[in-house]
């Protein structure tokens, strides 16, 4: 089974954040081996960097407002893409305060859900939802419309 990781900077502790993670990692489970991993918030962006490049693997993917824009199409054929070249693809969210640009320069992609600025809890709510829409548009499930 294919699998998705997500690598994050910090906990998802606010209720609608955790629980509406859960239910997405639930559902994406009957289609990919998936996990989170939480790194704690560091002193500094450069420790966090440290942090998150020892656990990267995988086709690597930054959430990054100042990445490409992409639809939910674009985002499935992403991961169709990603796990044609390798078994895993790993997505990152860096902490409040940004990403190390070593961690930067060992993805593979950079991508946006828009020009706004979330909370990175919010951000990891939104892309297990994308995640999970990514998932049933490649089996042509009847949840993307």
């Amino acid at each position: 089974m294919k699998r998705v990781r997500l690598l994050c900077v910090g906990k998802a502790s606010k209720p609608f954040c955790r629980d509406g993670c859960a239910e997405y990692l639930k559902r994406l489970k009957g289609f990919y081996d998936t996990t989170v991993i939480e790194i704690p918030e560091q002193p500094s962006v450069k420790r966090e960097g440290e942090e998150l490049l020892k656990r990267m693997g995988g086709t690597c993917v930054l959430l990054d407002i100042g990445g490409e824009l992409v639809t939910s199409e674009g985002l499935a054929e992403l991961v169709r893409s990603a796990h044609e070249r390798a078994d895993e693809v790993t997505f990152i969210i860096g902490g409040a305060s940004g990403t190390d640009d070593a961690v930067r320069a060992k993805c593979t992609r950079r991508i946006s859900f828009g020009r706004v600025t979330y909370p990175h809890q919010i951000a990891r709510l939104l892309l297990c939802e994308q995640l999970y829409r990514a998932a049933t548009i490649l089996r042509g499930l009847p949840y993307h419309k």
